[in-house]
């Protein structure tokens, strides 16, 4: 889908006032690193896989000075003054969507440093079910109830809890319906949705998606920004399989039926190894050998998956988020384009960040060139969490 007729629209809510913030100016316009709140949640919308027209909703005061600082970092973009309500405002986003936009995310600028990875997430939920996703993330204090005065009366089951976040992704003609149906205030867009009963998921958030709305939120974002602890690890992996293995070949996370599959002690998927060793690299976890050796029966013939599944819990538990990875492909067979996408898909999904795959040949030379098995090349960037 072209800039001009974007099939996705994000629609940044940045008009609300931020007192409770304190800093003398609505909160989406206070600067962190050079750039204000409201710039940093669009350039997460700028680095997902699929191009998305923003829809920046913002006090009536700030709409040129909201051209003036977006118009450049997104190919289609549309800025209108916001409502007296949360609410509102994302109804006047809604209100100037073109009728090509068929899935709407909304997004509040306060949660300035989601991650990229988050909106393809969504988006991807949502292209998948036709169903409302929220991302969320598990209560880990335990929850009381209180009275009136103070007393508990009672546990909360926090296994049945999960804390929402943003982007919100709904099929663009369910939220209008929502929002033309809403009869009441509600604290987010989920809340209208499910009111029409239509279905409402979770997916997995992400910790770096917290809202600023205190003072203490916005030192924890200073910090953020500022501690090089948060500076990106960049790792390099390879991996080369030869053809002639059992059963078929699985390649980028892919089944290709009818192809000679690649031998190896798992499945043989050189693009999958390669992301593995690209990862742990950068994270300084050792490589694929030292985590899933040959000797373990676990792993005789799994497939990519469930080492890119083990490895991406090893670097959360080591606290690593992954930024993306980049891998190209080195070989005459199977022919990649045409599945491509649909392996970025497949593996952006089960690492839940940006993964891009390209490929090539050797003109004939070589290991590769003469079509006896492929090579894949593999960078991960990995960023320590605060």
């Amino acid at each position: 889908m072209s800039a001009s007729s974007p099939r996705v629209a994000v629609v940044v809510v940045a008009a609300g006032s931020g007192m409770r913030l304190g800093a003398g100016l609505p909160k989406a316009f206070v600067s962190l690193a050079g750039a204000t709140l409201l710039e940093h949640a669009v350039h997460a919308v700028a680095g997902m896989h699929e191009a998305a027209m923003v829809v920046a909703v913002v006090p009536g005061d700030r709409v040129e000075q909201t051209r003036a600082l977006i118009g450049g970092l997104v190919p289609a973009s549309s800025v209108v003054p916001g409502g007296e309500s949360r609410q509102a405002s994302v109804a006047a986003g809604l209100g100037v969507l073109p009728p090509c936009v068929e899935v709407v995310l909304v997004h509040d600028a306060a949660r300035a440093f989601t991650p990229s990875a988050q909106f393809d997430a969504v988006l991807a939920a949502v292209d998948a079910t036709g169903e409302g996703v929220v991302p969320g993330l598990p209560v880990s204090d335990t929850v009381k109830r209180a009275d009136a005065a103070g007393f508990v009366t009672g546990t909360v089951d926090r296994s049945e809890l999960v804390a929402v976040q943003t982007p919100q992704g709904f099929p663009a003609r369910v939220l209008e319906a929502a929002y033309r149906a809403a009869t009441r205030e509600a604290t987010d867009d989920a809340s209208l949705v499910a009111a029409i009963g239509h279905p409402v998921r979770v997916v997995d958030g992400d910790a770096l998606a917290f809202k600023v709305t205190t003072p203490a939120d916005l030192r924890r974002a200073e910090q953020l920004l500022g501690s090089p602890t948060v500076l990106p690890r960049i790792g390099l992996g390879t991996d080369t399989h030869a053809f002639g293995g059992e059963g078929d070949l699985w390649l980028a996370g892919l089944p290709w039926p009818g192809e000679t599959p690649l031998a190896g002690h798992s499945d043989g998927d050189a693009v999958a190894h390669a992301m593995v060793d690209a990862l742990l690299s950068a994270a300084g976890l050792g490589d694929i050998g030292s985590r899933f050796g040959t000797a373990d029966p676990r792993f005789a013939g799994a497939h990519g998956e469930v080492f890119l599944t083990a490895t991406r819990d090893l670097l959360a538990d080591a606290g690593w988020a992954i930024g993306n990875v980049s891998v190209q492909l080195v070989g005459t067979r199977p022919r990649f384009s045409a599945r491509r996408e649909e392996a970025q898909t497949v593996l952006s999904g089960i690492l839940g960040a940006p993964v891009s795959v390209t490929a090539t040949t050797t003109d004939g030379l070589g290991f590769t060139g003469r079509g006896e098995g492929v090579t894949a090349i593999a960078t991960a960037m990995v960023v320590q969490r605060p």
